[in-house]
């Protein structure tokens, strides 16, 4: 869909005209072809078109060098407003055009929804002597389109108006920007995203994998990966140990009336799994048994185990974490490797306090998120204030604790200093949330860690504690999360560092690569020694040549290889080779349990 407001957006503007610049040179290449719609999108635009054959690389090339042309003449865009028949006289020989006129006329979009009356203006632009069905806006004149500026990217199927029941188009994508060197930057940021692209490093390097039979969305790790999943949840629990936090673990369902109590089920009731019923021993459904649900969030279980014993002011704040299983069902359309997946697992934690702990508490779990992306080299991200969208009915509680809740959030970013923007109608159902939005090497934007204040579940549940008045009280909750999905963070930093991990995350730290097979023993003694000093190491024991043991270990991204043959076992030494190429020369096996150790302990 296009920007919703793109009258002010300069990208925008270039983009559209760009798309009409192209459908008047598909014209004038297939004179017969017929035209659908162009809208801009997204670093880029795209036009469909109804054409008597289907499209080659070569032809993307002969239309560019077209558009080319077309723009050199520098025509002015002309806006003019038209009644329906002007219109269907004009496109008599669009269908497609037709169609959306007839919508229009209606009181329809060009997407086939009612629309404001505003929005079912008949109108054209026209440049040259091509003219399209459009409400804009474009660029003043072709000669804003710089000619060095677009390219044209591929051509793929697209159904008419996304109905499959309606004719095949070919979509011909291209991107358009000021300058050369802008596309020239965009266009080496696709290709660096393909090879970063997390789900084929995620093959390439042993990680995870993806399997028909056991179901789309739902990630297989491979020991590799359930090594780096380790080492994140273990430097996690460490940090959360030292700040107060106690361990649970709840299981992976729950019955449908806690989940309707949370407000879960009707809210997120989409994206829950398919109730499950107790079945009788004849393997039918048991119409008075218990229904059952794969859990789609954490925080009813963990606010069971509040409520599973009295709770005094002494013993808030609760601090209960959990590495959580959940379940969502996301459309198959939906589903991206590991950053979009139906099973994952939330580094979630539900911290229950009292009004007066509520600043500091929520303060410190920011403080935890900084320095776990501190930790992981994440430094270019934002705080994003959601706040609810008012009369929405999915929102529940009071306009009171939703201003108490709201204000706390806004008032611990100031606090902290963080760069944040307010957005409404990105709020959970329960409560406003503090979410940190990080831009990756490429550009790209993600959410990761979050932080939500919650007034309304502890109501919802009921529950409790003995204030020091001696009177029962309810407490507030803060939800937390700062890796978020473990999947998506994964995915993440796969593509941020490209698969080469730094050392203290790596899941194999160092290969040790025996010249020959006499020195295997000695290869796999040393690595004994690494091992007992809690590195992951791997001894390359095969066939091959050093020299291709040694490419193998960079195309796993291994951050040392440890080069041994005669030399270095009468030594006691290795010869130490880094992934990017670096020859550190002979050193001893102690020396360098040293140099890894405290490189280790230094990045963290």
């Amino acid at each position: 869909m296009p920007p919703v407001n793109p009258d002010n957006d300069p990208l925008y503007r270039l983009r559209h005209s760009t798309a009409h610049v192209l459908a008047q040179a598909v014209l004038e290449i297939f004179p017969e072809g017929k035209i659908a719609i162009g809208p801009p999108v997204e670093n880029g635009f795209y036009y469909d078109f109804d054409l008597p054959r289907p499209l080659t690389p070569d032809d993307l090339k002969d239309i560019e060098a077209k558009m080319r042309k077309i723009i050199k003449a520098k025509h002015r865009f002309a806006y003019r407003e038209v009644s329906a028949d002007e219109a269907r006289e004009l496109f008599k020989n669009q269908p497609y055009k037709l169609e959306l006129i007839a919508g229009l006329a209606k009181g329809e979009d060009e997407y086939g929804e009612k629309a404001a009356a505003s929005d079912t203006i008949i109108s054209t632009y026209k440049h040259d002597s091509f003219e399209d069905l459009c409400k804009g806006p474009h660029v003043e004149s072709l000669g804003d389109i710089p000619p060095n500026g677009f390219k044209l990217l591929r051509v793929s199927g697209a159904y008419w108006r996304g109905d499959e029941k309606r004719p095949m188009l070919q979509r011909i994508y291209g991107t358009v920007w000021p300058s050369k060197e802008e596309l020239d930057h965009y266009l080496w940021q696709q290709e660096e995203a393909k090879k970063r692209d997390h789900r084929k490093l995620g093959r390439e390097l042993g990680l995870f994998t993806f399997s028909q039979k056991v179901g789309a969305g739902l990630a297989l790790w491979l020991p590799k990966g359930a090594i780096l999943r380790d080492v994140l949840e273990r430097f996690l629990r460490q940090a959360q140990i030292e700040r107060g936090y106690l361990p649970v673990v709840t299981p992976h369902m729950g019955k449908i009336d806690l989940y309707k109590t949370s407000g879960h089920w009707y809210t997120y009731r989409d994206g829950i799994f398919p109730p499950m019923r107790e079945i009788e021993n004849d393997d039918t459904e048991n119409p008075e048994g218990e229904i059952y649900l794969l859990k789609p969030m954490n925080c009813p279980h963990h606010i069971e185990i509040y409520a599973s014993e009295p709770r005094s002011y002494r013993d808030l704040p609760l601090r209960l974490a959990e590495f959580g299983t959940v379940y969502r069902y996301e459309h198959s359309g939906e589903l991206t490797g590991l950053l979009r997946v139906r099973s994952f697992t939330v580094d979630d934690s539900h911290l229950f306090v009292t009004p007066d702990q509520l600043e500091a508490e929520f303060l410190k779990v920011v403080d935890l998120i900084l320095f776990v992306f501190g930790t992981m080299g994440l430094k270019d991200f934002q705080a994003r204030v959601g706040l609810r969208e008012v009369g929405n009915p999915k929102y529940i509680g009071s306009d009171e604790v939703w201003e108490k809740a709201q204000n706390a959030i806004i008032n611990a970013a100031e606090k902290k200093g963080l760069n944040y923007i307010v957005v409404e109608g990105e709020a959970a159902f329960y409560g406003p949330k503090l979410d940190f939005i990080f831009r990756d090497v490429l550009g790209r934007q993600w959410q990761l860690g979050t932080v939500q204040v919650d007034y309304n579940l502890p109501e919802r549940f009921e529950i409790e504690y003995t204030g020091e008045d001696g009177q029962k009280h309810r407490p507030i909750m803060i939800h937390r999360a700062p890796f978020g999905s473990i999947e998506r963070f994964v995915g993440t930093l796969i593509e941020q560092y490209a698969g080469a991990f730094p050392v203290w995350l790596a899941p194999v730290q160092v290969t040790l690569v025996p010249i020959t097979d006499r020195h295997v023993a000695y290869a796999e003694s040393v690595a004994a020694k690494l091992n007992a000093q809690g590195l992951r190491v791997e001894v390359d024991a095969s066939n091959n040549r050093m020299n291709a043991k040694i490419r193998d270990a960079q195309k796993l991204k291994i951050p040392y290889m440890l080069v041994v043959g005669d030399k270095e076992e009468e030594a006691g030494a290795v010869a130490v080779r880094q992934r990017s190429g670096g020859d550190l020369g002979s050193i001893s096996v102690d020396e360098f349990i040293a140099r890894i150790k405290d490189e280790v302990a230094n990045y963290q």
